[in-house]
């Protein structure tokens, strides 16, 4: 990943999972700081502005700042952060699909996509199948996602995850049109991020240092509900039944991928958030296949 701003999937080091003590010390007076250095309308805007600077190559002003405490305080728009870049990818892609077939279309929206983002999740995957696939130890998995080149694990991973994204959304765009089509990517690229950010309230950052550490702070249940809240509206057309079963795949695809990352590292990496974003925006296309 090469993003404008830090970058949680590069972490810095390789050691032992910190204890939740070390992990949450002085948490309360670091609460207070930043609700009173947030709040207001401004200071949301600001939180929002920083999450979106974060995971995307939009530029941000310089008023915004930057600091680890603000990146804290701003996971909880992750998911709003969802919600711009696929309203944004799907207006670019309608509007491609009157010059083009929605075929051409719908790849220029997934390149875009990648570009908007910098392609920052898709890293997360390709590092993680990297890891996951080329190490059995939980020292040689971190130092794998440490690696900042490509192996064939994850370049294949990367293949399948982008043709399996076109050739569902081209389905989706078929079926539904491309209001359906627009409302699922929307919807997919919220309730993913929901997912991944939703492992911070299970589970331990397992480095000490990283660029990730500003972000590794147990999630509130109120900011994981605010989170969830952004999902909750598209899920239901083109077809609400496609829309509650995608959140109970969603529930099952958290809980058993909690379960192989506590076994395989007893906590998680940048790496496996952009991992989780990932599969969770591929079920959910699939399950909307599955419906249509």
């Amino acid at each position: 990943m090469t993003p404008s701003s830090p970058d949680p999937s590069r972490p810095a080091g390789d050691a032992d999972a910190p204890s939740s003590a070390l992990a949450t010390q002085d948490r309360p007076a670091r609460e207070g700081a930043c609700a009173g250095a947030f709040g207001g309308i401004r200071g949301q805007v600001r939180l929002f502005l920083t999450a979106l600077g974060f995971f995307t190559r939009v530029p941000i002003p310089p008023w915004v700042g930057h600091s680890p405490e603000q990146l804290n305080a701003a996971t909880r728009y992750f998911p709003l952060v969802g919600v711009f870049v696929g309203a944004l990818v799907a207006l670019l892609t309608v509007a491609m699909g009157r010059l083009w077939s929605p075929h051409l279309a719908i790849a220029l929206g997934l390149g875009i996509s990648v570009l908007l983002t910098g392609a920052f999740h898709e890293d997360g995957l390709a590092d993680s199948v990297d890891a996951f696939g080329g190490a059995f130890t939980r020292e040689r998995v971190l130092e794998i996602m440490h690696d900042s080149r490509i192996g064939t694990y994850g370049a294949v991973a990367l293949w399948l995850a982008l043709a399996v994204k076109w050739q569902a959304l081209v389905d989706i765009q078929a079926a539904a049109g491309w209001g359906g089509f627009a409302v699922v990517l929307i919807g997919a690229h919220a309730a993913s991020r929901s997912m991944a950010i939703s492992l911070l309230r299970s589970l331990d950052y397992v480095r000490p240092e990283g660029k990730a550490k500003p972000v590794a702070q147990r999630l509130h249940l109120r900011e994981l509900l605010f989170g969830v809240a952004c999902s909750v509206p598209w899920w239901g057309w083109p077809d609400w039944r496609a829309g509650v079963t995608g959140a109970v795949v969603l529930i099952a695809l958290r809980a058993g991928f909690i379960r192989y990352l506590r076994r395989r590292l007893g906590g998680y990496t940048g790496d496996t958030l952009g991992f989780a974003q990932q599969l969770g925006e591929l079920a959910l296309y699939l399950t909307v296949c599955a419906w249509i």
